[in-house]
């Protein structure tokens, strides 16, 4: 008797399929698995290769070709060609990354619109939606490859992706058909493939040079926990960026020789980039190259040297010492008290990295036992494995924020909630009251940075909590609470705790992170550290001068008959040196002025709560009031 499909009986509470990890890189895209014997194994994708091209080209039909198919497309097609989509994930079309690097058309952008479009052949497509065509792409490989159904996946995602680029990932996970079991960072995942393997114990760095993206992260491992205690990197730096250097040289000498500018042609672009990036790989092995460009009208073959090609990415190279050096510094640690490297990504074979990596380290030879192109997918798989059901208990992973997060307080001060390098899954709540009297709403404004004024960070979101009760000024409590997932996503709840209502809000920003305003978030943060406090001391001081100024005239205006002779002149002298003092840019004075003020208003205080006090028991019996 055949099986029915009605009588199929399965756990609930485990993902359909067999649990994969993902790694969705900028260049190459890899899909790992568990198998048996508990070893994590990469899959097959392109043939016999396990790296297939994250790359996804549009046909007239509407169908597309995913890897190596696609990827044959776009010198002769490069505006319906999409390549290094990962670069443009969670971000805006007035975002500077979107044109800079660019030989696409995009779609015009509708007025608030967030999402960068790409025009492919008339069709209008996002990041989203490229990005997860290579997941299904990966989906059906695998599930081909284990002859089972795939259904869950952990997918790896740079340490430096923020909110709105971590959100774009999701999204293409589920529109490829994926429960997404969790976002992993990139160099943690290393971690889980290392430590697992080596019994790793120690500190630790994970340098991780893709395609596209560069993060490095400093991480605890011992006894199997492995937790991050700081990360830096920048989302704009990769191997890609070595083959346009090489690229963008092959382009002038041959403009040359031909008498042209190729450097706005598409099509000999394309060419260039192809050759650059064959020469580059096989200069990994030898001291000479030929760079085969192959144009429409003639195919050049140029000689490189790996002299020549380290002297045009000697400075790239060094872009990622600031970020080495931002995480040692973030972990309160020297290179000397690392006591190992770990290589992530395929840009790492490449000699002049693995020098500079040696030398920045305290002179380590950096570790590379597990294919620095596998070990990320391979890491992913463990935590798939483990998230599925079938978990190690010795298998712990700690992850961190990147950037502070916080809320807008009266003067356009910032309030951290979370702080940087803080372990995630992570929740904080902290207590703020109203401002003025009879205040019916409060408005949320959440930022992201790590400078003290608003106007220095980021925002994420805006929302109002409405509902609160009439009350006096500081007298309405509103607790608002920030959750954070293990995918980094931030969940803002606002709630009233007199009357219990409650609004909440998942930050979902319109657009990701430009470089400059990564590294404007930290550096500046740490240039005006000393000018960022003092404007913040000025303006919390300014802030509650106007609440006790607020308060004064209130008392003076309900209780003016408790006034002593010669008192209403004390405490006018008292209240023009504060506003004196305001105008000021010194929080001392209005610190002082402030206390100045309290001592002139003591004894008048005193009456005015003497007599509410009597008020409120006049006509009461003790009973009554116990």
């Amino acid at each position: 008797m055949a099986e029915s499909g009605l009588l199929q009986i399965r756990d609930p509470r485990k993902p359909y399929g067999k649990p994969v990890g993902i790694d969705l890189g900028t260049t190459h895209s890899l899909v790992a698995f568990v198998d048996g014997e508990g070893r994590g194994q990469t899959i097959p994708l392109e043939g016999d290769s396990h790296l297939m091209p994250s790359v996804v080209h549009y046909l007239e039909d509407g169908s597309t070709l995913v890897g190596r198919a696609a990827r044959e497309k776009l010198a002769a097609h490069p505006h319906e060609t999409i390549v290094s989509v990962k670069r443009f994930m969670g971000k805006g079309p007035s975002d500077p990354e979107v044109r800079r690097l660019g030989h696409y058309r995009f779609a015009p952008a509708q007025p608030g619109e967030a999402v960068v479009r790409f025009d492919v052949g008339g069709k209008w497509v996002s990041p989203v939606e490229v990005s997860a065509e290579i997941l299904k792409w990966a989906r059906r490989k695998a599930e081909a490859y284990l002859d089972q159904p795939v259904g869950a996946a952990v997918i790896t995602v740079p340490a430096y992706f923020d909110d709105a680029q971590r959100q774009a990932t999701k999204d293409a996970g589920r529109l490829a058909g994926l429960e997404v079991l969790r976002l992993l960072n990139e160099p943690t995942a290393a971690a889980v493939a290392y430590g697992l393997d080596r019994r790793a114990r120690g500190t630790f760095a994970v340098y991780d040079l893709g395609g596209g993206t560069f993060d490095v992260s400093i991480l605890e491992l011992v006894e199997g926990v492995f937790e991050v205690r700081s990360t830096a990197g920048d989302s704009s730096l990769g191997g890609d960026d070595f083959d346009r250097a090489l690229a963008q040289a092959l382009l002038e000498q041959i403009s040359t020789v031909l008498g042209r500018d190729l450097r706005r042609d598409p099509f000999a672009v394309q060419a260039a980039l192809a050759g650059a990036r064959d020469a580059k790989h096989a200069l990994t092995e030898k001291e000479r190259a030929v760079a085969v460009v192959a144009l429409p009208e003639r195919t050049v073959e140029v000689e490189v040297t790996r002299a020549q090609f380290e002297s045009l990415i000697v400075g790239l190279v060094r872009r990622t010492a600031v970020a080495c050096r931002r995480a040692l510094r973030d972990a309160d640690l020297e290179p000397h008290q690392i006591d190992g490297v770990v290589l992530v990504g395929g840009s790492t074979r490449v000699p002049l990295v693995r020098h500079f990596v040696r030398e920045m380290f305290g002179g380590k030879e950096p570790l590379g036992d597990i294919d620095p192109d596998r070990v990320v997918a391979i890491g992913a798989a463990i935590q798939a494995e483990n998230l599925a059901g079938e978990s190690r208990d010795d298998l712990l992973l700690l992850d961190v924020i990147p950037l502070s997060l916080g809320v807008e307080t009266m003067g356009g001060v910032v309030e951290k909630i979370i702080h940087r390098n803080t372990t995630i899954p992570a929740s904080a709540a902290q207590i703020f009251t109203t401002f003025a009297d009879g205040q019916t709403a409060m408005d949320i404004h959440v930022v992201q940075g790590e400078r003290e004024l608003v106007s220095d960070c980021r925002s994420l979101a805006r929302f109002r909590l409405e509902g609160i009760p009439p009350m006096p000024a500081n007298m309405g409590r509103v607790q608002v609470t920030f959750s954070v997932d293990a995918d980094g996503i931030l969940s803002v709840s606002a709630k009233e705790l007199t009357t219990g209502v409650e609004q909440s809000i998942t930050v979902k920003p319109s657009h990701g992170l430009t470089d400059e305003e990564v590294e404007r978030m930290l550096l500046e943060s740490l240039e005006h550290a000393e000018e960022d406090v003092a404007t913040r001391l000025l303006i919390e001081a300014r802030v509650e001068a106007q609440r006790v100024l607020h308060d004064l005239q209130k008392a003076l205006t309900e209780s003016a008959d408790l006034l002593v002779e010669g008192e209403k002149e004390a405490i006018a002298r008292a209240e023009q040196a504060l506003r004196e003092a305001m105008a000021g840019s010194d929080h001392h004075r209005i610190e002082e002025a402030i206390a100045d003020l309290d001592r002139a208003s003591t004894d008048f205080a005193r009456r005015r709560m003497e007599k509410a006090l009597k008020e409120a028991l006049t006509g009461r019996s003790v009973q009554e009031i116990e």
